[in-house]
């Protein structure tokens, strides 16, 4: 069995409220790194591109107010 298999093995095997407590820590975890990868992304230019192409939509008015 590899170490995913028994995390997913363990994670089945818990209670409601360890449930509900793991996956609490873990959409923390998961939103840390997204956050972290964003940053870096950013910082090296790779959303540049992105940025540039919606504001000229908005522009060009072609976005909408939320």
């Amino acid at each position: 069995m590899t170490k995913l298999e028994d995390i997913e093995k363990a994670i089945e095997q818990l209670p409601p409220e360890q449930l509900a407590r793991f996956r609490a820590w873990f959409d923390a975890f998961d939103g840390a790194r997204f956050d972290a990868r964003i940053e870096r992304d950013a910082k090296s230019g790779k959303l540049d591109k992105l940025a540039e192409q919606a504001l000229a939509d908005h522009r060009n008015g072609l976005s909408r107010e939320l």
